[in-house]
């Protein structure tokens, strides 16, 4: 059986050196939109996914050409297969005459792969950018945030770029996040509908004007101005194609970006609201715009006021994370994506082990969770002296301890599986102990005996298809490029996570537990089976998540339980092992991946991962430029996410009682993701001299 694997945090950290090396990170972090401490508190996330995910790539291959925030010259991005949009500062342009590759792209691979592993990425990254809509990559050169979205504008009005009209919007709309702020796009769209009518009288005049020099002058000056007002004719938009365009840019925004602006309240209402009141003033001029005045009053309500199917699923008040369900009834309830707002019961223990809980909101922040944890205590019989200045710890099942800020959010959703919240004085900490039912372990058989293989890989498959559906296509983005920083939180990205990381320690949970050879070696067939059916129903991540809970160490040495198996499931379970080989980047999973069609469940931890590649090998920004063939390849990839949910996957609607009882139990797993406890579990079953 295979070593332990390298954490992916280490190959993570492997490659920020290298780029540290090539100059790539002076000063700290190159990308304006991204925050340093954010950025590593993700990573350290991502880690705890796969923490046994094996990275067996040198650090070879040709060095790559990084750019420092501080050199005095531009990137040299390949060309750009169009022309430039909007006039550029004389003090770039004559700097940055390059632009962005339409077809071949910038060069995203990372440092620190082999020369095999770069031409397999390359080849990802090819086959995103030929399977995207617009065919090839964006025409836009590097310009700043507003003059992107002036040339967007442009093309969406079909006056330039209206071959790939489609694909630059969709770029732009999943990407600006990004380089440009919310509040700064809505408010250079209000800007741009209210232009056209101030510059409307002025502009009928000059053309007026023009019109009289035309009749008036001869021969060479009279073609002249032909030419010249032709130019002018192809390259401007009127005052209602302005207006257009802007409220088809804003419909597609607010298409995107629906839940996550009602989720925003208020805040995000007011846009929508203003665009409609300028609007309405402009019926008299523009009649036209009639039924877009229409459709933007409807998004004005839906914004305001969800709709009846909306307040129905908010009924409930109280929704339980997947790892904290402590009803039956709670957990067989649908996934639904969750929402800031979202109110969740959560306990926080003391030094002492006892625990007080708290009903708070999902991205509620440290301190009013310390508040709410202040208020409990000073009720509590058990509490005779009301602590003075408390701090929030996460204390993992290992004992090991993470202090959280007063102005962190949404802490919940980061921590592990078997993590808890501690309330302590800053004096307290080093005595913080994770909980007893962390540290020991009870022997026992499991009740996967009692239970078939295609039931438990079902509900694995329904269970993880409910989790990715309810990830914003977004979270993604806003996951690697912002981290913490964020305006919008990954939180049901993070569920998929730790739902991925759940399902391996289960795996290695319930076989050493197992005290019986016998039924122990029963126990690896089903498992190796789950892992078969789920790859058949393309469920990628419970597949690769059962298999690599199986190469955990503490499972894979144990000599006597694998002789015991099967040749035909040895077999079986070494090609599910080259699936999961990360050599040549990860070239057989790709392979396979891409010979699925939808609906299908990615690994969700390789996905970010090739994010964090393309994000951390190519630069964002040059000084006040956006390299927005990075934003292209970073939306090639979430339309590839977005394919892999374009159908529905069929869904169970059976009510047995023993079907009842699997689905309750695939959604609570009990699991051990102690390591160090899971070998002590593993060296007892069978001892190093056996």
């Amino acid at each position: 059986m295979p070593a332990g694997m390298k954490p992916l945090e280490k190959f993570l950290k492997k490659q920020t050196t290298a780029l540290t090396r090539a100059g790539g990170f002076v000063g700290g972090v190159t990308d304006k939109a991204s925050g340093g401490t954010g950025a590593s508190r993700r990573r350290a996330s991502l880690s705890r996914v796969v923490p046994f995910f094996r990275e067996t790539s040198p650090e070879s291959g040709q060095a790559r050409e990084v750019f420092s925030p501080d050199s005095e010259d531009p990137p040299s991005w390949p060309s750009a297969t169009g022309t430039g949009l909007v006039s550029v500062p004389s003090s770039a342009n004559g700097s940055c005459s390059g632009s962005v590759s339409g077809s071949g792209g910038g060069d995203v691979r990372s440092p620190s792969l082999s020369s095999d592993e770069q031409s397999s990425e390359a080849s990802l990254v090819t086959e995103s950018s030929s399977s995207g809509g617009g065919g090839g990559g964006t025409p836009l050169p590097p310009d700043t945030p507003d003059n992107l979205t002036l040339s967007v504008l442009d093309s969406v009005a079909g006056k330039r770029h209206a071959h790939c009209r489609e694909t630059l919007l969709d770029d732009f709309m999943l990407t600006h996040p990004i380089f440009l702020t919310a509040d700064r796009f809505q408010q250079v769209l209000l800007q741009q509908f209210s232009l056209e009518t101030e510059m409307k009288d002025g502009e009928v005049r000059g053309r007026e004007a023009k019109g009289e020099r035309r009749e008036g002058g001869g021969g060479g000056g009279g073609r002249e101005g032909d030419e010249e007002t032709e130019v002018e004719s192809d390259g401007a938009m009127d005052g209602a194609e302005r207006k257009h365009a802007v409220l088809n840019v804003a419909f597609r925004y607010l298409d995107t970006y629906r839940e996550l602006l009602q989720e925003e309240g208020e805040r995000s209402n007011n846009f929508p609201k203003e665009l409609y009141l300028c609007a309405v003033q402009e019926l008299s001029r523009y009649p036209e715009l009639v039924d877009d005045v229409l459709k933007l009053q409807r998004w004005t309500e839906i914004l305001h006021c969800p709709s009846d199917e909306e307040k129905e699923s908010r009924k409930k008040q109280v929704r339980p994370l997947f790892r904290h369900f402590r009803r039956i009834d709670a957990c067989l309830q649908p996934r639904e994506a969750f929402r800031g707002s979202d109110e969740i019961f959560c306990r926080v223990y003391t030094p002492d082990h006892s625990y007080v809980t708290i009903r708070s909101r999902l991205s509620c922040r440290v301190g009013e969770i310390l508040a709410l944890v202040r208020e409990k205590l000073q009720y509590s019989e058990d509490q005779p002296v009301l602590p003075g200045h408390l701090i929030l710890v996460a204390v993992t099942s290992a004992g090991e301890k993470a202090v959280f800020r007063p102005s962190d959010e949404a802490v919940f959703t980061t921590l592990g599986v078997n993590t808890h919240l501690f309330a302590c004085e800053p004096s307290e900490l080093d005595t913080l102990l994770p909980l007893p039912e962390e540290i020991h372990w009870t022997p026992g058989d499991s009740k996967l005996h009692d239970m078939s293989a295609e039931e438990v890989a079902n509900q694995l498959v329904v269970f993880d298809w409910e989790l990715f559906s309810c990830v914003h296509e977004v979270e993604f983005v806003c996951y690697v490029f912002h981290g913490e920083q964020s305006r919008w939180r990954p939180l049901n990205l993070e569920l998929v996570l730790q739902r991925c990381s759940e399902v391996q320690h289960w795996v290695a949970t319930e076989i050493l537990q197992c005290q019986s050879l016998p039924k122990r070696i029963q126990l690896l067939r089903k498992f190796i089976k789950i892992a078969a059916l789920c790859k058949q129903q393309q469920d990628l991540l419970s597949f690769l998540a059962v298999v690599l809970g199986l190469d955990n160490p503490a499972v894979s040495r144990l000599r006597l339980t694998w002789e015991g198996l099967p040749g035909k499931f040895r077999k079986q379970f070494q090609q599910f092992e080259s699936t999961a080989d990360p050599s040549r980047n990860h070239k057989s999973y790709r392979d396979l991946i891409t010979s699925l069609r939808p609906p299908l469940i990615p690994f969700t931890p390789l996905l970010l991962k090739d994010l964090t590649f393309l994000h951390e090998s190519c630069k964002t920004f040059h000084g006040e430029l956006v390299n927005f063939e990075k934003m292209h390849k970073v939306a090639e990839m979430v339309r590839i996410i977005r394919r892999y949910r374009s159908s529905q996957l069929a869904m169970d609607t059976e009510t047995s009682p023993s079907h009842l009882q699997t689905k309750a139990y695939v959604r609570q797993l009990q699991v051990i993701d102690n390591q160090n406890l899971l070998f002590d579990m593993s060296c007892k079953l069978e001892p190093k001299d056996t």
